[in-house]
């Protein structure tokens, strides 16, 4: 598939067809959209704003939680981040490292930083990857060249107001912030089924801190 504007209305595309068919009675599935991420996110809507953590106060208060009781679910939540990863150029295929390389319908991207662009550590990767795989969704790892500068998500953004558990995934795509995008038609479906069995997953923390996903 190829437009403008596929970063990031590509991922909003496939976490809202998730959400909507997602059927799961144990949780608060909650879906968040913002506006202004390319030109700044510290608006009164973008993701640095208090419109999140407001939202998520105000649930826990009509359904007689405490403020102690908002901690705590938050302390057990786990966040996705979506938002498009660069898949690897055939004419330029130096710019990306060549054991961490994503590629169009290959699978949802998870993305990993060591500056800690992204979100992901190792729990929260551990859990989605095994959401993906328990739901027969592909996947791919991605890591950006450790002596180039890579983007940044929402996902720590969103963090600083509303801290928890993180990782950051997305399709890939070629000629990103381009006014012709190339992203996989795949890809699309293959977010669309990994955020529905997500939201659909229980995800149990135990008390020597392994954790169950099923």
């Amino acid at each position: 598939i190829s437009s403008g504007r596929l970063d990031d209305q590509q991922c909003v595309f496939g976490i809202l067809k998730g959400f909507l068919n997602a059927h799961c009675a144990r949780s608060i599935n909650v879906a968040a959209f913002f506006d202004n991420e390319e030109v700044g996110s510290n608006t009164k809507q973008g993701a640095m704003s208090t419109f999140l953590p407001d939202t998520l106060m105000r649930l826990n208060g009509a359904l007689g939680g405490t403020d102690e009781e908002y901690r705590r679910a938050l302390a057990g939540s786990l966040l996705v981040s979506c938002d498009n990863a660069h898949a690897v150029h055939p004419n330029h295929p130096e710019k990306s490292d060549e054991g961490n390389r994503a590629y169009l319908n290959q699978g949802i991207v998870v993305k990993e930083a060591a500056n800690q662009k992204y979100c992901t550590d190792a729990f929260s990767s551990a859990v989605f990857c095994a959401v993906c795989n328990n739901a027969s969704v592909p996947f791919q790892r991605f890591a950006n060249r450790s002596d180039m500068a890579g983007g940044s998500t929402l996902g720590n953004l969103s963090n600083i107001q509303a801290s928890m558990h993180g990782v950051d995934v997305g399709c890939a795509q070629l000629a990103m912030h381009s006014a012709y995008e190339t992203g996989g038609t795949k890809d699309t479906v293959s977010l669309m089924e990994g955020i529905r069995a997500f939201y659909e997953s229980r995800i149990q923390m135990e008390e020597d801190g392994r954790y169950r996903c099923y």
